[in-house]
């Protein structure tokens, strides 16, 4: 089971654990990302179906416009647009092991 904490440790679960936060992100195609989580896990992530999910992200469906991604201050991966994605969510949907080149 996975805890995640708020960072003010505030804990869903029965342990506390670091709260996770994206450290580095690269733009790969479409909808992928590499990510590197402050916990040491790196690996894609699509998100096509989070973009795809939220009316706020509809300028996001291109492309061009989701790879102009920042990271917020949380930190995790924000648009100009005002979408933002949980590290959380970005942590889970992490696939590990994958080469950020591929």
């Amino acid at each position: 089971m996975q805890i995640f904490g708020d960072c003010n440790n505030n804990v869903r679960g029965e342990a506390l654990m670091e709260c996770i936060y994206v450290k580095e992100a690269k733009y790969i195609r479409d909808h992928v990302v590499f990510l590197t989580f402050n916990d040491g896990k790196a690996g894609k992530a699509d998100l096509k179906d989070i973009v795809y999910k939220y009316d706020i992200a509809i300028p996001l469906r291109d492309p061009v416009k989701f790879s102009n991604f920042h990271l917020d201050s949380w930190p995790t991966l924000a648009w100009d647009c005002g979408f933002d994605i949980a590290p959380e969510t970005l942590y889970e949907k992490c696939e590990q092991n994958a080469s950020p080149d591929r």
